[in-house]
């Protein structure tokens, strides 16, 4: 079995230029793609949760991936992929699934050092704390992902 990327995709635009940018990468490599989607809840404290009978982030995030890799992968139907969706803090999450990767690929937004510190970083803390080389690809606004 050929080794496998790790691309972490949550429907940003910054995530879809990491899945894009992770799947030439794969067939380049002769890797396979694993997409990794993470959700959480974060409740305040004495919050009483209110949420739709049909509310069900876990189906949702499979579907979004789904929906993501159908759209933007098209191209690459010979390309192995397998889809992951965890429940968790996205840097963890990511780091865990891709404890034997060849690579991680994350997606940044580009919110800067100030708001990284504030806002905790994913990409910052998947550099720092991943097993394997991680690439980090920045959405560029209007720029060609293949520039």
């Amino acid at each position: 079995m050929s080794g496998f990327i790790v691309v972490g995709v949550d429907g940003s635009e910054s995530s879809v230029d990491a899945l894009r940018w992770a799947a030439e990468q794969a067939e380049r490599t002769g890797s396979w793609l694993k997409v990794v989607g993470a959700w959480n809840f974060q409740l305040g404290v004495g919050s009483t949760p209110f949420w739709p009978s049909d509310f069900n982030p876990q189906k949702d995030t499979e579907r979004m991936l789904k929906d993501i890799i159908k759209r933007e992968l098209k191209d690459h139907g010979h390309l192995e992929i397998h889809t992951s969706v965890v429940e968790g803090y996205a840097a963890p999450v990511l780091i865990k699934e891709a404890e034997w990767a060849d690579l991680l690929v994350v997606g940044s937004r580009g919110h800067g050092a100030f708001a990284g510190m504030l806002l905790g970083s994913v990409s910052e803390h998947c550099a720092a704390h991943a097993k394997c080389p991680v690439v980090v690809v920045r959405h560029q606004s209007g720029a060609d992902p293949g520039s």
